[in-house]
């Protein structure tokens, strides 16, 4: 095989690894961040409504 062809096919392939990975670990961090918004968000009403 062509070596730079073997070198696009190893680039494209890591390429589609490489956002996966990423797509996987920004949605972790957009729940993570959206549960401490809602748990900051629930404090604040406990402090100043019901308390």
């Amino acid at each position: 095989m062509n070596p730079d062809l073997t070198f696009y096919i190893a680039c494209i392939i890591i390429a589609i690894v490489g956002f996966l990975v990423f797509k996987k670990v920004t949605s972790c961090l957009f729940k993570a961040a959206l549960t401490i918004v809602a748990v900051v968000i629930l404090a604040a009403i406990y402090f100043m409504y019901i308390k």
